[in-house]
Formats: C-alpha cells, structure tokens, sequence
C-alpha cells in the first residue's frame, strides 16, 4: 500500500511538472566556425532575438577553427533532427559536403558570413565581402595619393570572406600602377599568427607603408610586431570589424594604433529573423546583404558613444528577461508546491492508517518470531543431541569394520594360497587359467584395502609405527616406475621419471613399504584420471628448507582432469570421494598423507580444473646407522598388483553377427566384462563399453538385443545411462539388465524409475545371470508381439500366470478409463502390489510403464470413438480420462502419427 502511495505521488508531481514546461516548437541549430569576439557578439545577438519568438529553442556548437570538429557539429544537428540549421563555414570546400548533405534531407539551412562552393543551401546572411575588398582598395588609394607599398594579411586560406576581400582589393589596386602589394600572406584570422607573418616579412623586406589585415585582430597583430621593430610611426595600419568595446576595433582607432577599419556587421538578429521567416513559411530574401561603412578618427568617437548605448540597452533587456525568467520559475514552483501539498494532505489520513496497521502486525509478528525463536532453540538441542549420538554410532562402527577386516585377512589368505597352487597346475585349461588368474588378483585387491584400513585405524590410534632402513630412493624409484610402462604404453599415456641431479646422493632412512604405497597410491590416481595420449612425469631433486636439513623432494604431475578448488581443500580427508562413481574407498589419500607425516615429511596437491593435478612429497633425507631387520611385517599387496588393479584394456571389438543375439556389456571393471563375455560368447555376440556414454554411443550405433549394465561407473552412471537409453528412439525398447553391489531399496527403485528391466547383485550365480538374461529377452519378445496385437495374441503365447496379470491390468484399465485422477499407486492396490511391486512387475514384462500403459489404452479408445462416433475432439478427450485437449492431441498425435484434426479430415 505504501508503494501505491509513493507512486501515486510521484506521478502526480511528474505530470504538473511535466504542465509547468515551455513547450519547445522550433529548435535551431547554430555552428560557428571560429570562437573570437565578432562571433561571440553575433551569438548573443541570435539567441536575444530568439527570445522574441515563442518556442523556439537555439544550441550553439564552435567548431574553433578545425574542419573536422565543424563536419562533427553539422552531423551532430542532422542526427538530432533539427528544424533549421545555421552555418558559417569554416573552409568553404570542406564544409561543403556536409552542408548539402543536410540540405538534401530536408533540413533548411542558412549560410551566415561566409559562404560555401554550391548553392545548396535555403539563405544567406553576411556582407558582400567583395565590395568590402573595394572600399579598403579606395581608401587605401586615397589614404597613399597613389604611391606607395601595400603588405596584405588574408584571413584563413580557403575561407570565402578572405578570397572575396582580397579579389576586391587587388581589382581596384590594380588599375593604380603606383600602389604596389609587397606581399600577401595568411593570417588564419588570429592576432599570434598575423604577428609571427609580420616578423617574417620585416626580416626580408622593412619598407612598407600600409599594412592591410583583413580582421582587427590580425592588424593588431602586425602593429604589435611592427613596434617591436620600432616600426610603427612608419607605417599606416587598416582592419575590418569595428568591435565596439575595450581593445578592440574603434577603441585601437581611438587610441591610434589603427589608422582604420571598417565595420563587418554581425548581423545576429537579421540571421533569426530570416531564419523564423522560413520556418514559419513567409517570403524572406535568399540573399540578404548586410552594409558596410568606414570608421576613422573623425566618426570612431561618435560610434563608440553610440555603441556603448547600445551596450547598455542590451544588458538592461538581459536582466529584464532573467527577471522574467525568475518569476515564472517561481511562479511554476509554488504552484506545483501547491498541489504536492494537497496531495500530502489527502493521503496523510491514508498513510496514518497504514502506519496503526503496520503497528499492530509488527507485534503480531515479533510474538511469532518469539514462538520461532523457542521452537529453533529446541531443535538445536536436538540436533547436538544427535550429533553426539552420530559420533558415537560412527565410532562403533568404525571399530566393528576394522573387527571385521582382521578377520577378512585369515580366510582370504586361505583362499590367495590355494589359488597360487592351482595356477601352477599345468594340467588346468586355458578358461579355467584365466578364472583363477581374475580370483588371484582379486583377492590381492581385497587384501590391499583390508590392509589399508587396519593401516589408517592403527594411524588414527598412534599405533602405525615405522620400520627405517638406508634406501637409495633414486634406485627404488626407477624400480617402482618400471612396473608402470606396459599400463603407460596400453593406455598410450607418455610416463616420464625425471631426475634433476644425477650425481646427487638419494640414500635416506624410509620405511620402504610405505614409501612404496605412497607412491603407487599417486601414480595409480594418476593413470586412473588421465585421459590417453597424456602425459604423467614423476620429478626427483633436492632443496634446503630455511627450518635447516636437507630434503628429497618427488613431485607427481598429470594432465588429467584435474580438480576443482571446492574439492582440493579436502582431498587428504579420510573417506572424502570426489566423484562417488570411481570406485575407491576414500582412504587412499588420507592413508598416504600419514605415512608421508611419520616420516616428518609434507605432502601437498595443487590442480587446475581441465589441465592436471599435481602432488608433492617433500621426506626428510636423514640416514640410520643400523637398518632394522628382521622385524615381521604384516601381508601386504605387491606393486605389481595394484598396477594390474589399473590396467582397463578395451578388448578387440567385435561386428554382430546377424545370426546371433547380441548383447552389450558396460561396466567401468575390465575383469568383470570378460567374466560376463566367457559366460556369453558361446551363445550371443558380445560388444564391451568401459562406461555408460561409450555404452550409450555402442548401442545407438549396434542396437543390441539386450545390456548388462554396472551401476557404479566413471564419466556417465548405470543410472543415467539406463534413463537415455530408454528415452531414445533407437534403443527405447531394449530391455536392460543393471548389475549392482548395492542391494539398497532405494537404489534398485532409481534404477526401475530410470526404466531398468532387471537387476541382478553382485556378486551373482553365472547361471542365474544367463537364466534370467534368456527370459528376459524371451519375455520381450512375446510380450511386445501381446501388446502390439490390438485384438488377438500371438501364436507363441504368454504364461498364463503373466497373461492373467496383464488381463486383469488391462481390465482395471478400462473400467477406470474416464478417471482423470487415476494413478499407480490406486492400481497396485486394486492389484494386491505396492506401487514399486507393480512398476517393477509390468516393466518386466511389457517395457512400459503402468501410466504409460494407461496413455496407450486412452489413447486408443480415443481412436475407437473417433472412428465411431460423432463426439467432437473436446468430449472425447474428456471420456477417456485426459485433463487438457491440447495435451491429448499432442499424445495422439505422438502415438498415431497424425492429429485427431488430421484423422477426421481424412475419415470424411
């Protein structure tokens, strides 16, 4: 409400102000050549004169003698749209363009002074700077009595007025022989420069007897130069202008510097008279002339007289015109004042409603916040109350898994030994090799990660103690890296190992095995996260910390993904997963980030999104004296392994072969895709994907009967690339099996909503995994020939157990057709299912969804009533339970290929 008010104000306020303005009905613009005291009393004289029109509005722009600036003005007023325009050209041949180019767009223009090279133009005000010329040519004859030497300074060079003032001066001279023009050089109107010409011509010639300048200024100029010379007694000086006022024209007259000058008028008066005679559409002169008249010591007294009268009538209507301007000022401000305080004083009553009201909810409010302010209180309680509670629960089950994991070791260590002896058995096949090879690296990897949990438990109760002894760390790198060429080479990675000095000593006091799953720990996340034709280098060197001591630096760069700045601060925190769809336990990090500080060293990681990651291992280079020995060490994983954990070689693809079923596997795990591919090739051709968008792209391009899916996997999610596979036109209806080690409610139900046709969970029975895989795409194959048959079934039949199901699906279907309202959650409990139950039971065995099953069956006993009957679009959407006939018509249309229109037309 008080915006409304303030509006309403302010709007008010806006339109008497807008009533109070002087509405503006011609605007003229004025471009000045040059900015001196001729043109400074024309100025005033236009915009006086102005003042006794009503709406007319006049801007003055100089251009200050430059071309460029003038063109600038010109185009500025042609931009602006002004009425009329007047010019007084600085150079006639470069203002010319301009000037006809305004002229050309209606725009009137009145040329003042000087004129240009066309007559493009609407007038002209100015003198007839010609006969001007002439008079000073006859005063000068008769000022010399025909003898004598004459020096000319013109104006600006291409400036009409100096053209004009010199062909009239020399067409008079001329017919004198005893008069003769010494020189004629350019003054550009402007006193310094006339002066500078003046020294120039004294240096070559000083036997002058007139000085003719075609402005007072530059007279002044020469006279100036001349009596520093001493000169000046010699010589007779003759301007034109005849400013009145102090230094200028008539007062030098006066004061016997000039000999004589002629008045150029001004003319600013007569300029806005003609200039308001063609707005307004009255006869005007095209070429108004403006007289002339000599002005010597015998008049210049009497015409200062007069001028200084002038002068001072000219002030008193300026002062009178203020005046005037002042009282409607004040006049239009106390009205509006006058009407704002009406305003204010109709609205007040308003305002202190809203201010008794605004009371009242204030407090109203203060006592819910009260209300918020205990309950928040409360809830805070609760919450450290249960913060605790998780700590505790964290901590307990953190003890429970390292109970666990101890009594992990025994039977894996049981079941790596067997294992080891089998695969020396030579009388084993080359199927049954390969399996125990993929149980053997598989058990080593669950060793390594029990091993590192009881490591980082041990570290977290300051248990974890290290076994020194002298290594050479130059060597045992060499050694490390070399276990990492064929993965390099596989994955086309450049892997380099730099040493920066090789004739540094590297032999320090480590715990070699720790050091060594540092290591492996940060090149293994290297080559995880570096794309192929990459390059990882490994760099070795020396510095001195100012804390004293010598240190062996190893620093670890990649050009992978890298890491954002959100993630970089928290990557040594135990349990922290950047992407939870790498596999990985979140401790390997935090496990080689306590190794590294036992030994009293510093690790640290610095990486730029897009360019790489790059860690930092600073160990301290101290040797024993006696290296510790015989101590037992804990089973531990061998290097080796955990490269073989790395390596994700993409077997060779194979082309579907259109006799056999084919069948797509996606999953991030190498093992596990030729585990799945020797229990398939038999039987189907089998194509492999390394995650879901190569899978996505694979089965767009091979369009397999059917795919395994991992759920769990880098760059797309078994998730996410089930819900695009069901979404697009090519591979909607091929049924998806998803493979999960979660057995969590929650997951399986995202993966049915993304349209997942069957889960399976690791790990799984191989023949489970081929039983259901078969009936699966059995199932498919029948239900989809049951469904596309709109009246009989197809000769290889449905169990009746599915075929009863799906009869009374459809049954329910159609006896609640019209009910708009009509969901999944109703048909599960007319079916006996809950909501997941029945999602999950005709997924499986349509490839639909129950609503989409719903739209299909609306859908076509739509059709049936168009066909049948005369029911227009409207009602018909409305019986067969849709909520808008827009979008029935866009299903309609999106099932049958044609819109409902469409289907009349065309039925007749």
């Amino acid at each position: 409400m008080k915006n409304y008010l303030l509006l309403s104000i302010l709007c008010l306020a806006g339109i008497l102000m807008s009533c109070t303005q002087k509405h503006t009905r011609y605007r003229i613009g004025v471009s000045q050549c040059s900015d001196d005291e001729w043109r400074h009393k024309m100025n005033n004289e236009i915009v006086r004169e102005a003042l006794f029109y009503d709406g007319v509005e006049v801007e003055i722009r100089t251009a200050k003698d430059n071309n460029r600036n003038q063109i600038a003005d010109i185009k500025y007023f042609i931009d602006k749209k002004v009425d009329l325009l007047i010019v007084a050209p600085n150079e006639a041949a470069a203002i010319t363009p301009v000037v006809e180019k305004a002229y050309r767009q209606g725009i009137p223009v009145v040329v003042i002074d000087r004129k240009i090279l066309s007559d493009k133009y609407t007038a002209f005000v100015g003198a007839d700077n010609y006969e001007i010329g002439k008079d000073v040519g006859q005063y000068i004859l008769n000022r010399l009595h025909g003898k004598g030497k004459v020096l000319e300074i013109t104006g600006l060079e291409g400036s009409t007025p100096a053209m004009e003032r010199h062909k009239g001066l020399t067409d008079v001279l001329k017919e004198e022989p005893g008069i003769e023009i010494t020189a004629s050089v350019d003054g550009a109107w402007l006193q310094s420069v006339a002066g500078e010409k003046m020294d120039s011509v004294f240096q070559t010639n000083k036997n002058i007897d007139l000085v003719f300048a075609q402005n007072d200024r530059m007279a002044i100029g020469a006279y100036l130069s001349a009596r520093q010379q001493q000169l000046e007694k010699e010589m007779l000086f003759v301007g034109i202008d005849a400013l009145p006022g102090k230094e200028y024209g008539v007062e030098q007259i006066i004061n016997g510097v000039l000999d004589a000058t002629f008045i150029y008028p001004t003319g600013g008066d007569k300029v806005v008279q003609v200039a308001m005679d063609i707005l307004e559409k009255r006869p005007y002169e095209r070429d108004t002339k403006l007289s002339t008249a000599l002005v010597d010591k015998t008049n210049a007294r009497v015409m200062q007289l007069q001028t200084d009268h002038i002068t001072e009538q000219d002030g008193k209507i300026e002062r009178l015109n203020n005046q005037v301007n002042e009282y409607l000022s004040r006049y239009s401000a106390q009205t509006m004042f006058l009407y704002v305080c009406l305003i204010i004083l109709l609205l007040f009553a308003a305002l202190l409603a809203i201010i008794v009201r605004a009371y009242w909810t204030k407090n109203r409010m203060n006592m819910e916040l009260s209300r918020q302010k205990k309950k928040l209180e409360e809830q805070r309680d609760q919450l450290i109350s249960l913060s605790k509670q998780l700590e505790e629960a964290t901590h307990a089950k953190l003890v429970f898994f390292t109970n666990v994991s101890h009594d992990f070791r025994t039977p894996l260590t049981l079941v790596a030994d067997p294992v080891e002896q089998l695969l020396e058995d030579k009388a084993l096949t080359p199927r049954q090799q390969s399996l125990l090879k993929v149980v053997h690296k598989n058990v080593h990897i669950l060793l390594r990660l029990v091993n590192q949990i009881l490591d980082f438990r041990k570290y977290e109760n300051d248990k974890l103690e290290l076994v020194r002894a002298n290594m050479n760390l130059r060597v045992q790198l060499q050694e490390w890296s070399h276990s990492f060429q064929t993965l390099a080479l596989k994955k086309h990675i450049h892997f380099v190992l730099e040493v920066n000095d090789d004739r540094a000593d590297y032999l320090m006091a480590v715990d070699a095995e720790k050091m060594e799953r540092v290591y492996f720990n940060l090149l293994s996340n290297a080559f995880k996260f570096t794309p192929e034709n990459g390059t990882i280098t490994v760099t070795l060197s020396t510095l001195t910390k100012e804390e004293g001591g010598r240190y062996a630096r190893l620093v670890v760069a990649d050009t992978g993904s890298g890491i954002s700045v959100q993630h970089i601060r928290h990557i040594f925190d135990r349990f922290y997963q950047i992407d939870v769809n790498h596999a990985g336990s979140g401790i390997g990090l935090a496990l080689a980030k306590a190794f590294v500080e036992l030994h009293g060293g510093e690790i640290t990681a610095d990486s730029v999104e897009g360019k790489g990651t790059v860690f930092t291992v600073d160990i301290p280079m101290t040797v024993v004296e006696e290296p510790s020995a015989d101590l037992v060490q804990e089973p531990r994983i061998t290097q080796q392994t955990v490269v073989e954990e790395l390596e994700d070689m993409e077997t060779e693809e194979q082309i579907p072969d259109e006799n056999k079923e084919c069948i797509l596997i996606i999953d991030d795990n190498a093992d596990v895709r030729d585990y799945v591919k020797s229990l398939l090739k038999e039987e189907y051709t089998v194509i492999e994907a390394p995650d879901g968008r190569a899978g996505l792209k694979k089965a767009m391009k091979y369009v397999p009967d059917a795919i395994i899916c991992d759920v769990m996997m880098p760059v797309m999610d078994g998730l996410e690339c089930c819900r695009k596979l069901k979404t697009e036109l090519q591979t909607s209806h091929i049924p998806v099996m998803l493979l999960t080690a979660c057995s969590l409610d929650e997951q399986r139900i995202q993966g049915f909503e993304c349209g997942a046709d069957s889960y399976i969970s690791k790990p799984f029975n191989s023949k489970l995994l081929l039983v259901r895989l078969r009936n699966l795409m059995d199932n498919h194959k029948r239900l989809k020939q049951f469904f596309g048959d709109k009246t009989t079934l197809s000769k290889e039949s449905v169990s009746d157990v599915d075929k009863g199901f799906v009869d009374r699906f459809r049954e329910l279907i159609e006896e609640n057709l019209a009910d708009s309202e009509l969901s999944v959650e109703d048909l599960g409990s007319k079916m006996g299912l809950s909501r997941v139950q029945l999602y999950r039971k005709i997924k499986a065995l349509t490839n639909y969804s129950p609503n989409e099953l719903v739209r299909i069956a609306r859908l076509k006993k739509a059709a049936s009533l168009l066909a049948s009957s005369e029911k227009t679009i409207s009602e018909i959407t409305y019986e067969v339970g849709f909520t808008s006939p827009s979008y029935f018509t866009k299903c309609y249309k999106e099932y049958f290929g044609e819109s409902p229109t469409d289907f009349l037309k065309r039925r007749g």
